[in-house]
């Protein structure tokens, strides 16, 4: 397995940055990394929902949520021949405000190679997210609706 993650830390409360990093409908407004996002199915975020997600130099894929825990994180998965790619979203409290932790995990028979080739790019667009959602987290502007909130905050 291959792993890649980066973490930011966000001048803002987690049911803030959670805010934005659940609404994946809306990724492609604040991060170059993301062409276009269409939820399956049209319910909220869930375990089971499927993302149809479409980036720069990647074929398009489908995402199936595999864990969610309201307002600290969620996972999902794609999957193609030879290849599973599990996606971790996570966000949790510090002092002054949240810290976001964004990650990768390639797995399967061409998981090794399609992991070399990627690197760059996949490092890169974790890169772009994690700014994009510190500053989308900070847009006073944003609105958010109907959110999963954790019971525990």
């Amino acid at each position: 397995m291959h792993t890649f993650s980066t973490s930011i830390d966000i001048a803002q409360p987690v049911e803030r940055a959670w805010s934005v990093m659940i609404d994946v409908d809306h990724w492609h407004e604040w991060t170059p990394s993301i062409t276009s996002v269409r939820r399956l199915g049209g319910q909220p975020l869930a375990v089971g929902s499927r993302v149809l997600i479409r980036q720069p130099m990647f074929p398009p894929a489908l995402w199936a949520v595999s864990a969610l825990v309201p307002g600290e994180r969620f996972s999902w998965v794609s999957v193609a021949p030879g290849l599973r790619v599990t996606g971790h979203h996570d966000v949790v409290p510090i002092s002054g405000g949240s810290r976001a932790t964004l990650g990768i995990e390639i797995d399967g028979l061409c998981g090794g190679l399609w992991a070399r080739l990627t690197r760059a790019i996949s490092e890169r667009y974790l890169g772009y997210e994690a700014q994009g959602l510190k500053a989308r987290a900070g847009d006073g502007a944003y609105r958010h609706g109907g959110l999963p909130r954790s019971p525990h905050r």
